[in-house]
């Protein structure tokens, strides 16, 4: 699809992907191997960018337990950000949520304009429901509770299809 963007519009970058874990590739391991399965994320990408969704079974958990204790050193030790993924959940709050729980273990910094920022190694994907009514709310809501939109990639779930 890249390829055919940047050709019908002559665009040098008509857009970009990263490596990423998805439903299937987490849920495969089963419940009681998901840490185990998120662990083979970082290890099969040592370096750049990884997106890896996170609630397969339990968002919070996993933001908690696996990313922020049992992984935490990986994560920090990694070449490259870790995009935790929360794909499901009430917008604004499930984003405002993970980042809360994220900060918890992994501790934040403050922007120049006092936002309180996470570390470089880790950052938050939201995919599932963005369209331009939904980016604007999450941005306000994490404005609005003193979040760095610099914590917050946006991606397009398969749903933003379905509005074109």
């Amino acid at each position: 699809a890249l390829s055919l963007a940047t050709d019908f519009y002559s665009e040098e970058f008509a857009g970009s992907s990263v490596p990423a874990a998805e439903h299937s590739t987490i849920t495969t391991w089963g419940k009681e191997r998901e840490a185990a399965a998120m662990r083979n994320v970082l290890e099969m990408f040592p370096s750049g960018p990884v997106s890896c969704v996170s609630d397969s079974y339990d968002v919070m958990r996993a933001c908690e337990r696996y990313w922020g204790t049992e992984l935490r050193s990986m994560v920090e030790q990694r070449d490259g950000v870790l995009l935790v993924r929360p794909d499901s959940g009430r917008l604004p709050d499930i984003v405002l949520e993970v980042l809360a729980r994220l900060a918890g273990k992994f501790g934040h910094t403050e922007t120049a304009t006092g936002h309180k920022l996470l570390p470089a190694c880790i950052r938050v994907l939201q995919g599932d429901g963005i369209d331009a009514r939904s980016l604007s709310m999450i941005l306000q809501a994490m404005q609005d509770a003193g979040w760095a939109a610099e914590n917050l990639v946006f991606g397009s779930g398969g749903a933003l299809l379905q509005k074109l």
